[in-house]
């Protein structure tokens, strides 16, 4: 390798399906940078990258965790992200800052799949990348065939830089196809230097000429070499390796064993000499110009009961120092950041990623200088996809929960918050079952409150079919002024979508003017719950005549004389349930798309076609009409069908007509519902 000045303070996440083994080679690589005694488990709940009770109950990292580490005199944020699809919002927000990223995969050409919607957003975002394929020592696949299978699903050529050395089944060591060196595992200590063996000799001198092959495609000095039959020196295909990595024109592979430690200083090389320095990166990001000014940007918020909120941020440019000030807002401590350990330190250096105390004007994605907060183009956060309703055990909390809930989405976008207006409902959005489970550990442990979950009602409406002429009356005597009102009102049906109107037809004062306006507001307040139990939509009301008393007569008289109206007349109409239907687009791999279709056709969904996925090679786009009482856990079982890939999107579309049995159901359980709240 050659030799290079120190370098800044770089950042690399670590990315890659669930039980890939992200958390475990970050505790490989912290013990061959001896910033670990020895290495934890993910059994027993000791690892660094796994330190919320979240993570230790579930045996899984629930979000990122930040490491700061020096490995041979280099600055190194090492960012720890889970597996889990339903979590990817963390993943992504590290790679937004990131230098580079280390995708960790299994060898195992069916779990290839999983890695397609990550590569791509990589892609997509010219993030520099390496390909570590974890477990080797307890796989019997080969290397190409795992390589073949990822192919597919990356749009950027996988290089592979190493070839194996087997005995029998099992990888004891590899062959570097830059240096053609050949090193043996020592489990527990460095590997060994050795001869390459004769029987890997033809097969390494094959893979290396591939290699150069690729990085020829990028590199035109170095292709005119390879036509002339000239051998390029390793310091120049390092430096091609580099640089076409810096540009995502390649994603270099590696491979090894985090639990046996097999690989893993090969890898800390490769990140030493081949990763992008960060000004490489403040490039890519194109950040604005500061004059000199500190800029920093939140890429994760954490709120902690005693602590406060704390942000953590990568500083682009200049130093923060504890008590400067960010946004207009003075930093309360400054800290180095181990998991879930946070050290106080005096400043942040630049280009350093940690943790700043008590920023509370600032979001997670924002830009700040020592003034004010910029816009930062951050990625959107995801979609939501599944919901949960959330309510309180003591009502004496109800209070506390919106602002916990807030708290929630503060730390996650990819949490959100509804309070619906239809069904009364607090409904918490996220990516999955998993997610919102999480997230309610989190709310009850932190908050110091109980909380309940339900499914999400489904927000019907009624209507009506025919139209009727009624006559409401309201009369009452009670010593002194009493009460009269007296309307004629016409109820018709309105087209779909059409709404609610009122109007009036009222010729010689037959009702008073000020009237008028309090016989609509108790028609519209008749229509909040029809005679199915469900607002009232798609309806017109014309008052047609009736009558008033010179004293008796009132606003409230009339108000009550239209609601008896609205109440029966609706009765007589025929009304009929509606549903809410959405549009869907669910996005899935081609070879999936059938089973898609089957899935939206079993939960009574009208499928309107499909067609390729725009910018996704190999990928579907299936467009559908799909009742809401449908929805609820569609993402939990298209999952389970497309190896947790598959996702949609959706929309409010139109209300249809639901009859038979399925609405009698619906009407009987609303019904119940009602008596439960009378009662």
């Amino acid at each position: 390798m050659p030799n290079r000045p120190m370098s800044k303070p770089r950042v690399c996440a670590l990315v890659g399906p669930y039980l890939s083994g992200k958390t475990s080679l970050l505790e490989a690589l912290l013990f061959e940078a001896e910033a670990l005694h020895r290495k934890g488990t993910i059994k027993d709940g000791s690892c660094v990258g796994d330190s919320s009770p979240e993570a230790r109950a579930r045996q899984m990292s629930t979000e990122l965790n930040v490491v700061n580490v020096s490995y041979l005199g280099d600055a190194w944020s090492l960012i720890d992200c889970p597996g889990s699809i339903e979590l990817a919002q963390e993943s992504l927000n590290a790679l937004a800052v990131a230098d580079v990223a280390v995708v960790v995969a299994e060898p195992d050409p069916a779990r290839a799949l999983m890695l397609s919607p990550l590569l791509k957003f990589l892609d997509d975002h010219k993030i520099p990348h390496i390909l570590f394929l974890n477990k080797m020592d307890a796989s019997s696949v080969k290397v190409r065939d795992a390589l073949e299978a990822l192919q597919a699903v990356s749009e950027r050529p996988l290089i592979l830089r190493e070839i194996p050395l087997r005995e029998g089944d099992k990888v004891t060591g590899y062959v570097d196809l830059v240096s053609e060196r050949a090193y043996k595992y020592h489990p527990g200590d460095n590997s060994d230097l050795i001869q390459i063996p004769k029987a890997a000799a033809e097969t390494e001198h094959q893979a290396r000429q591939e290699l150069l092959e690729h990085l020829a495609d990028f590199d035109d000095h170095l292709l005119e070499e390879l036509l002339s039959d000239v051998v390029p020196p390793a310091t120049e295909i390092y430096e091609s390796l580099a640089r076409d990595l810096k540009d995502d024109l390649i994603v270099p592979v590696f491979f090894g064993s985090a639990q046996a430690d097999g690989g893993i200083r090969r890898l800390w090389k490769a990140l030493r000499h081949e990763t992008p320095e960060p000004h490489d990166t403040l490039a890519r990001l194109n950040l604005p110009a500061t004059n000199g000014e500190p800029l920093v940007q939140v890429f994760k918020t954490l709120h902690a009961a005693h602590t406060g909120k704390m942000s953590l941020a990568r500083v682009w440019k200049g130093e923060v120092a504890d008590n400067a000030s960010i946004a207009g807002t003075r930093v309360v401590g400054v800290m180095s950041l181990t998991g879930g350990k946070h050290d106080k330190k005096p400043k942040a250096c630049e280009v350093e990623v940690v943790g700043l105390g008590r920023l509370e004007t600032l979001a997670t994605g924002q830009l700040a200088t020592p003034d004010k907060a910029i816009a930062s183009g951050w990625l959107a956060p995801l979609p939501p996809l599944f919901a949960l309703g959330v309510a309180v055990v003591k009502k004496a909390d109800d209070v506390k929960l919106s602002g916990a809930l807030a708290k929630l989405a503060e730390e996650d976008p990819s949490l959100s918050v509804e309070h619906t207006l239809d069904t009364h409902e607090t409904l918490l959005w996220g990516q999955g079952e998993i997610h919102l489970q999480i997230a309610i550990d989190r709310l009850r442990a932190r908050f110091g409150f109980d909380v309940v979950t339900h499914r999400p009602q489904v927000a019907y409406k009624e209507t009506i079919k025919t139209s009727t002429e009624v006559h409401g009356r309201h009369k009452r005597q009670s010593g002194g002024h009493g009460q009269f009102g007296d309307v004629h009102i016409t109820i018709r049906p309105q087209a779909r979508g059409a709404g609610f109107s009122f109007s009036d037809k009222i010729v010689g004062g037959a009702i008073p003017k000020q009237y008028i306006a309090p016989v609509g507001e108790g028609v519209e307040e008749v229509m909040k719950q029809g005679p199915l139990g469900f607002p009232v939509v798609d309806v017109a009301v014309v008052l047609t005549d009736g009558s008033f008393h010179a004293v008796d007569s009132s606003d409230m008289a009339f108000k009550t004389a239209g609601g008896m109206a609205m109440r029966e007349g609706l009765a007589q109409c025929e009304p009929v349930l509606l549903e809410p239907i959405l549009a869907v687009e669910v996005a899935i791999p081609s070879e999936h798309t059938s089973k898609a279709q089957r899935l939206v056709s079993s939960r009574r969904g009208q499928i309107l076609g499909y067609d390729a996925k725009e910018g996704w090679r190999g990928w579907d786009v299936v467009f559908a009409h799909l009742p809401q009482a449908e929805m609820h856990d569609l993402i939990i079982e298209l999952r389970s069908l497309t190896m947790g890939v598959g996702t949609f999107a959706w929309r409010f579309d139109h209300l249809q007509e639901l009859a038979g049995r399925p609405a009698d159901k619906v009407i009987e359980e609303r019904k119940a519902l009602l008596a439960a709240a009378r009662s």
